[in-house]
């Protein structure tokens, strides 16, 4: 058993009560620290090509996903630095397994992985989201390093290769933008809403009708404020859903329905799409596909994404 793993037990600890310990707990503390290494693993892996001093794309400028997720971290390190400066670890032992498990591992990474592999590499939606993970890279870093300070000290060294200070024990924590409550409240609502359709989409798949959840076709019928807080995100809602189409209907009460997709998958980012095979020279591509290639190579411009 490595001192990591017991200093993450030492943290994870309520030590105003009775300390306990056996080999079920630190199996426990096991799968928490790959939960939040893992999660730092892909953080580091997805900003490798990013400069923040060329790269960076303004917060006005970001994906509204983006600035989420940004309001989001600041919200979580003002819970995380009060815990901080009453000695409390424990709870922020708990609140960063959450973070990693469903804030990012759960919605936001898993949202962001289409954006990363198929749009431009120097795309602006590219860049907005690698400009996101570098800020949240940065200020998990730091939650890190009074609770598992090897690991924090080993992705610092690469991670902030370019530091003149060395540690990341003379860094302090990072000034991230002040979370803004009607943004946080917007995307609590869309991410129950996603809750729903996934339980949706996961009943379809284990009946065998679809495979993965971009085999899937939303129609979502929702009241006219859930109605109207989906349309606002546009074409992106089949990113944020993690499907080929989404269609909203208004209704009394939310309810969702899943269809599998007539349309063929493109072989470069599995959506379904009708336009596969409508490009001689991509035959096997989706039109969206075809136009980020084309943004890459610099004959032509990419998708727009506005908000996911």
């Amino acid at each position: 058993m490595g001192a990591e793993i017991v200093r993450l037990w030492v943290a994870s600890t309520d030590y105003s009560g009775d300390l306990n310990i056996d080999d079920k707990i630190l199996a426990r503390v096991v799968d928490a620290y790959r939960r939040i290494r893992n999660t730092l693993r892909f953080l580091m892996a997805n900003t490798v090509d990013f400069d923040p001093a060329t790269d960076a794309v303004p917060l006005d400028q970001m994906l509204e996903i983006d600035r989420y997720a940004l309001a989001r971290a600041s919200e979580l390190q003002a819970q995380i630095l009060a815990h901080f400066d009453v000695y409390e670890f424990h709870p922020v032992v708990a609140k960063l397994q959450v973070y990693c498990s469903e804030d990012l591992g759960a919605f936001y990474l898993d949202v962001l992985k289409d954006r990363l592999y198929t749009t431009a590499p120097k795309s602006l939606a590219r860049r907005s989201a690698q400009t996101a993970l570098h800020q949240i890279t940065h200020a998990m870093l730091r939650w890190m390093a009074p609770i598992l300070s090897f690991t924090a000290e080993e992705a610092w060294a690469v991670f902030a290769k370019d530091t003149t200070k060395g540690s990341i024990f003379f860094e302090t924590f990072s000034a991230l933008p002040s979370p803004k409550e009607a943004l946080l409240a917007k995307w609590a609502r869309i991410r129950e809403i996603r809750d729903v359709a996934n339980k949706a989409i996961e009943d379809l798949r284990t009946a065998g009708q679809v495979g993965a959840s971009l085999q899937a076709t939303l129609t979502i019928t929702a009241g006219a404020d859930d109605a109207a807080l989906l349309r606002s995100l546009g074409a992106d809602l089949k990113f944020v859903t993690i499907t080929s189409a989404v269609a909203v209907v208004d209704g009394s009460e939310l309810a969702i329905t899943v269809t599998p997709s007539t349309a063929t998958k493109c072989e470069r980012c599995w959506h379904y799409a009708d336009d596969v095979g409508a490009h001689t020279d991509h035959p096997t591509l989706c039109g969206r596909c075809v136009s980020n290639l084309a943004e890459a190579a610099g004959t032509g411009a990419g998708e727009t994404r506005t908000v996911a």
